[in-house]
């Protein structure tokens, strides 16, 4: 309800510096006891003022066309896996604390999401060796028994997803287009934020990298351009935040 469109482009949900904002506001509060529906005025009392706490008890309140969007996601066998899910990420929520996605939508088995997991990354068009270098790590990552994890674009994502599933391996693919439209296949998790059925965009693309770094033990980058691109935006995200170990080939650029 606060973080996705729920299919509708009109729909204004939480960013996640708001969505962020909101969780700490919680759980820094005085609890009363007992449940009951959140109101306005308990937000007010959050420090919101009258339009921002309206806002997200709209968002709240969308419960219909909620219903309607998991109807439609359990037709295209997706399914949202959100922070209170047991199978939620451990390492996402350990490593990325309240900037974590409030939610993450699944195609696959979800059991994956927990496994040992070990990144590759890397730059569109490959160069021969780092070609090699990306193949080579998803065979490995396959036969030492880990999960992979890649964005599903082409270049070294697709070249290390498809050496691990080659070899026997299992692989997550934290995907910036419709999840809705990929394959359920054996050995796959596919993983976007947002919501199931978004189309792709350059700012979904940069968004998942951070929740491609955080669910991998290590990263391996097979190419990387010079302060540009979408691997350099991650990998520099990634050392300044600390979600998990670089690795760079070393091909001299």
């Amino acid at each position: 309800l606060l973080t996705s469109s729920l299919g509708d482009p009109e729909r204004k949900p939480l960013t996640v510096a708001q969505f962020r904002n909101l969780a700490k506001r919680v759980t820094e509060a005085e609890r009363e006891d007992g449940f009951r529906d959140i109101q306005t005025g308990d937000l007010v009392k959050l420090g919101y003022d009258i339009p921002m706490a309206e806002r997200i008890y709209g968002l709240l309140c969308d419960t219909n066309r909620l219903r309607e969007y998991l109807r439609r996601a359990r037709d295209c066998d997706c399914c949202p896996v959100t922070r209170l899910d047991p199978e939620y990420p451990l390492p996402v929520r350990k490593r990325m604390g309240l900037d974590s996605p409030g939610v993450l939508w699944a195609k696959g088995d979800v059991s994956l999401l927990n496994r040992p997991a070990v990144a590759v990354i890397g730059s569109r068009e490959l160069k021969d060796e780092n070609r090699c270098f990306a193949k080579e790590a998803g065979r490995q990552i396959a036969k030492q028994g880990y999960v992979l994890v890649s964005g599903n674009a082409r270049g070294a994502d697709r070249t290390a997803q498809e050496s691990c599933l080659a070899y026997g391996g299992q692989v997550i693919s934290v995907v910036a287009d419709d999840l809705s439209k990929q394959p359920l296949c054996k050995n796959i998790l596919y993983v976007s934020e947002d919501g199931f059925a978004e189309s792709f965009s350059a700012q979904r693309a940069l968004s998942r990298n951070r929740v491609i770094h955080a669910l991998g033990e290590k990263t391996l980058a097979a190419q990387c351009g010079l302060e540009k691109g979408g691997t350099w935006d991650g990998c520099i995200r990634n050392l300044r935040f600390h979600w998990s170990p670089v690795f760079c080939f070393d091909d001299g650029s």
